[in-house]
C-alpha cells in the first residue's frame, strides 16, 4: 500500500518540507510549526482559519521568497524541522522505556467521530474531541497506536442562526483537495478500496489517511464510484438520517474497520472501542477467529481477550439500539456464517428480556475490560448495567473508570505556553503530568498572570465582534442580531461562557430561572455580568433547539441584549477562543448525566475557574479553592425543585462570592483574590485531567493487560496470591 502524495510546486527548495508538514497535524499543537505559516502573510493564515494546506494553495509566491531571504524565518525552519524529524524517530518515548517488550503490538482505536483539525470537520462534540486529544497524546507518548473511523463528505451541520433565533442546519461538502487528508492507493496505484457487507450484499469502502504525528488515522469513504448511487451516501453525514443509516454507519465502522486495519497490516494486539458505535468489530474478528477453524465459543473467548471497551455517557439516548427485524436484515447472513442460530447471535447484544440488540451490551459482553470517563462516571455506570451481571454486588460490576483529560499543548493558549515557559522553564511540557511542577505555578506574579489572562480576553471580544462583521456584510443581519452575536460586550466586565451540546439535560437556560433576579447582578451599574453561550442542538432534538432559541431572544431583548450574547457555529476554532478568555466556565447539568465534560478542563488549564454542579470531573476536581461549586443537596425525583435549588445555589455563589471576588482589586486594578483562585485552578488541573495521565492509565490498567494472553494473566495472579500468602 502507498499513500497518495501531492507537492506544492510554488515553494523554493530551501523550505520546500512546508508542504510535507502540511499533512501531518503535528504542526497544529506546536507553536513553532505553526508560525512557519503565520509569518510568512499572517493575515491570509488568519483567512483560511489556520488551513496551511489553503494557505499553501494561496499565498503570493513573493511573500515565500521573502521568507527564504529572511535569515530568522530560516533559523526557525531549521529549529522546526530538526525537532519534527527527532520526534518522528519515536527514539526515547515513554512506551519505549515503559514497555520495551511490547513494541510490536498494535493498539487499535476505532470511534466515530475525530476532530483533530478544522480543516476536516467530522466531529460534533466531545467525543470527537477526545479522540482527537487522544491520538495527539498517543503520538507524543509513542504508544504503538493507529485509529479507524469514517469520513463523512458533508461533516456534521453548519449552524446559522436566523433572524428569530432558530438553528438552521447547513451542509456543504468537504473538499478534500484543501485538507490534510491522503488517499490510500494499492501498489500499482489505484485507490484501495475494502469490501465491507451491507443488507445481505456488498459495498466498497474507499480510505483515507491523515497523519497525527506519529499516529494515522485511516478514514472510510463510501462516496465513491465502485457503489451504486444509494450506497453512496451511507456515510454521508455525521449522527444523520434515521435509525436504519445509524445501524448502516455502524455497520461500515465496525466491521468495516476491522477489514480495513486488516487489509493494511495491522493486526492489533488491543482493540480500542471509544463508545459502542464501533462495537460491531467484535462480530467481525468473531468471524475471522471462526474461518481460522475455532469453535465459536473459543472465537468469542479469543475476540473478547482483546477489546477493551469505554462507555461515555450515563443517558440513555446515548446508547444506541437497534430492532430485532433490522439485525435479522443486515446479519442472517453472518450468523449462518457464523454456523450459529438466531438465538445465539442475537444474545450477544440484547439485555435479559430486552426486546431491541443494544451495542452498548454487545461492547460490554465481548470486552475484557470496560471503564466510565470519570470516578462518578464508573459509579454510574455499574449501577445502569449492573442487570448485565446477575449475582454481582454493584462495587463489583466490571466497569472500571478513567477520568478523561485534555491534550495540554492543544488547549493552552500561546500566551499562557511563553507564560509558563518563562516560570517553569523550557522543557516543562515533557513533564507536564507531574503535581509536583505545577507548585512553581504560584511564584508567576500576579499582575502576570492577570494581564496574559486580559489580553486573552480582549482576543475574544475581539473575535465576537469580527464574526458579527462579517454576518452583516455578508447577510446583512439586523441590528438586534449584531447585539445578539456580541456587538456590545463590554471586555471589562465579568464575563461567564456557557458552551456545548444543547441537549436538554445540561440545562442551558437554568440561569434565566429567575429573570429579575438575573437582571440585578448583570445590570449592577459598578460591578457588571456578562453571559456567553456557544452550542448547536442536534438537527433532530427539537427541545434542544428550543431552549437554544430562547438564549437567542434573551441575547437580542431589550432586557438583556448587550449583557447576553451568542457565538454561532459552535467548533474546534470558537472553543480554543472560549477556553482562553471568558473569566468563568459554567456548567450546570442535571446530575449525575455528565459523564465527564472537558471543556472545563480546558478552561481551567487557562486560568479559567469552574463555577460548576458536582457532576463529571468537577466532581474529582473540585477542592475549594479552585473554583465554586453548585450544591442543592435536595434528594433525587422532583426536578422541578432540583432546578429551583441549583439555580438559587447559582445566584448565590454570583452574588456573594463570584462577582465581589471579581472586582475587588488593589491599587494597579489587579483582582490578587481572583488571582489565586486561577493559580489554584491551573495547578489542580493541568498534572491530573491531561491526556497524558490519562493514556498513562489507559495503558498500564487496559492495554498493557488486554495485551497478554489469558493465561498468562492467571499465572500472574497465581503467584501475587502466593506472594500474599
Amino acid at each position: 500500500m502507498k499513500i497518495e502524495k501531492r507537492s506544492f510546486d510554488n515553494l523554493p527548495e530551501p523550505i520546500c518540507r512546508l508542504g510535507e508538514l502540511a499533512y501531518n497535524l503535528w504542526w497544529s499543537w506546536n507553536a513553532d510549526a505553526r508560525a512557519l505559516y503565520k509569518l510568512a502573510d499572517r493575515t491570509l493564515w488568519r483567512q483560511v482559519n489556520h488551513n496551511p494546506i489553503q494557505f499553501l494553495e494561496e499565498i503570493d509566491s513573493k511573500r515565500l521568497e521573502a521568507a527564504v531571504q529572511d535569515p530568522l524565518y530560516m533559523q526557525l525552519y531549521s529549529k522546526v524541522f530538526a525537532a519534527f524529524d527527532g520526534y518522528m524517530m519515536q527514539e526515547g518515548t515513554w512506551f519505549k522505556r515503559k514497555h520495551p517488550d511490547k513494541q510490536d503490538h498494535t493498539l487499535a482505536y476505532l470511534c466515530a467521530e475525530f476532530a483533530v483539525h478544522n480543516s476536516v470537520p467530522i466531529y460534533s462534540g466531545g467525543l470527537g474531541l477526545l479522540a482527537g486529544d487522544t491520538c495527539k497524546e498517543a503520538s507524543d507518548l509513542g504508544l504503538p497506536f493507529v485509529a479507524a473511523g469514517a469520513f463523512y463528505p458533508e461533516g456534521y451541520f453548519m449552524q446559522k442562526i436566523a433572524i428569530d433565533g432558530s438553528q438552521e442546519n447547513l451542509y456543504t461538502r468537504i473538499d478534500t483537495s484543501r485538507t490534510p487528508l491522503q488517499r490510500v492507493l494499492n501498489d500499482d496505484g489505484s485507490p484501495l478500496l475494502v469490501e465491507v457487507p451491507l443488507d445481505g450484499r456488498s459495498i466498497f469502502v474507499g480510505v483515507w489517511v491523515f497523519q497525527v504525528g506519529r499516529v494515522p488515522i485511516y478514514l472510510m469513504d463510501t462516496d465513491i464510484p465502485e457503489n451504486q448511487p444509494w450506497d453512496r451516501d451511507v456515510v454521508a453525514r455525521l449522527y444523520g438520517g434515521d435509525n436504519q443509516v445509524r445501524l448502516r454507519q455502524e455497520i461500515i465502522l465496525g466491521v468495516g474497520g476491522i477489514r480495513v486495519l486488516n487489509v493494511l497490516g495491522y493486526e492489533p494486539s488491543v482493540l480500542h472501542l471509544n463508545e459502542g458505535h464501533a462495537a460491531f468489530a467484535a462480530l467481525e474478528m468473531i468471524r475471522q477467529c471462526r474461518l481460522g477453524g475455532m469453535e465459536f465459543e473459543e472465537a468469542v473467548k479469543t475476540t473478547r481477550e482483546k477489546i477493551v471497551f469505554t462507555t461515555h455517557t450515563p443517558v440513555k439516548a446515548g446508547h444506541d439500539a437497534f430492532p430485532f427485524h433490522m439485525m435479522e436484515e443486515h446479519f442472517r447472513s453472518f450468523w449462518e456464517g457464523l454456523q450459529i442460530s438466531r438465538e445465539q447471535f442475537l444474545n450477544l447484544g440484547t439485555p435479559p428480556g430486552g426486546d431491541s440488540f443494544s451495542m452498548t451490551v454487545l461492547a460490554l459482553n465481548l470486552s475484557r475490560k470496560a471503564n466510565g470517563v470519570s470516578l462518578k462516571h464508573g459509579e454510574v455506570s455499574r449501577q445502569m448495567w449492573q442487570f448485565l451481571f446477575p449475582g454481582k454486588p454493584v462495587e463489583e460490576v466490571p466497569i472500571t473508570s478513567i477520568t478523561n483529560g485534555v491534550h495540554v499543548p492543544t488547549w493552552l493558549s500561546r500566551s499562557m505556553v511563553e507564560l509558563f515557559d518563562r516560570y517553569l522553564g523550557i522543557g516543562w511540557q515533557d513533564s507536564h503530568d507531574d503535581p509536583a511542577l505545577w507548585e512553581r505555578i504560584l511564584e508567576i506574579p500576579d499582575e502576570e498572570l492577570w494581564s496574559t489572562h486580559v489580553e486573552l480576553k480582549i482576543r475574544l471580544f475581539r473575535y465576537m465582534r469580527e464574526l458579527a462583521r462579517h454576518r452583516w456584510s455578508r447577510d446583512g443581519i439586523s441590528t438586534g442580531q449584531i447585539v445578539a452575536f456580541g456587538g456590545l460586550l463590554n471586555s471589562e466586565a465579568l464575563t461567564l461562557g456557557f458552551a456545548r451540546r444543547f441537549a436538554t439535560y445540561k440545562r442551558a437556560t437554568l440561569i434565566f430561572s429567575d429573570l429579575e433576579r438575573l437582571k440585578r447582578i448583570l445590570h449592577n451599574p459598578w460591578r457588571p455580568v456578562q453571559l456567553i453561550f456557544a452550542g448547536k442542538a442536534h438537527p433532530a432534538d427539537e427541545p434542544g433547539k428550543y431552549l437554544q432559541q430562547q438564549i437567542l431572544q434573551y441575547c437580542s431583548s431589550p432586557e438583556f441584549g448587550g449583557h447576553v450574547a451568542f457565538i454561532e457555529n459552535y467548533d474546534k476554532r470558537v472553543a480554543h477562543k472560549l477556553v482562553h478568555g471568558v473569566d468563568v466556565w459554567l456548567n450546570n447539568p442535571i446530575p449525575p448525566k455528565e459523564a465527564s465534560g472537558t471543556s472545563g478542563q480546558k478552561a481551567a488549564a487557562n486560568g479559567i475557574p469552574n463555577l460548576s454542579v458536582l457532576d463529571g470531573w468537577w466532581a474529582e476536581g473540585y477542592n475549594g479553592a479552585n473554583g465554586w461549586a453548585i450544591i442543592s443537596n435536595l434528594p433525587d425525583g422532583d426536578p422541578a425543585a432540583l432546578d429551583a435549588a441549583d439555580a438559587d445555589s447559582l445566584y448565590c455563589l454570583l452574588e456573594n462570592e463570584v462577582v465581589p471576588l471579581f472586582y475587588r482589586r488593589d491599587a494597579d486594578d489587579v483582582p490578587r483574590g481572583w488571582v489565586q483562585v486561577m493559580k489554584e485552578a491551573i495547578r489542580t488541573s493541568v498534572p491530573i485531567f491531561c491526556t497524558r495521565r490519562m493514556l498513562k492509565e489507559y495503558t498500564e490498567q487496559l492495554y498493557a493487560p488486554a495485551a497478554l494472553p489469558a493465561v498468562e494473566i492467571e499465572e500472574r495472579m497465581e503467584v501475587e496470591m502466593e506472594v500474599v500468602i
